[in-house]
């Protein structure tokens, strides 16, 4: 049962790498798409971390100037 399992993974995964990697009438591939524009998607990841790290600073100073008037 294990090798048949083994089988079957090792297929799906040779049909991904090859339906990513196929090219389209366009001449470009899944994979070519995602990697222009990885750069992009990168910057809007960090633009949200960084403002959400500016929420949290901002809630954290809010409880901590509650705490001290207490």
């Amino acid at each position: 049962m294990g090798l048949l399992r083994f089988i079957a993974v090792g297929a799906a995964i040779g049909y991904g790498i090859n339906y990513i990697t196929k090219k389209g009438p366009n001449g470009r591939s899944i994979l070519d798409d995602i990697t222009e524009d990885a750069p992009e998607w990168f910057d809007k990841a960090k633009k949200y971390a960084e403002n959400a790290v500016d929420q949290a600073s901002q809630t954290v100073k809010e409880k901590a100037n509650y705490s001290e008037g207490v």
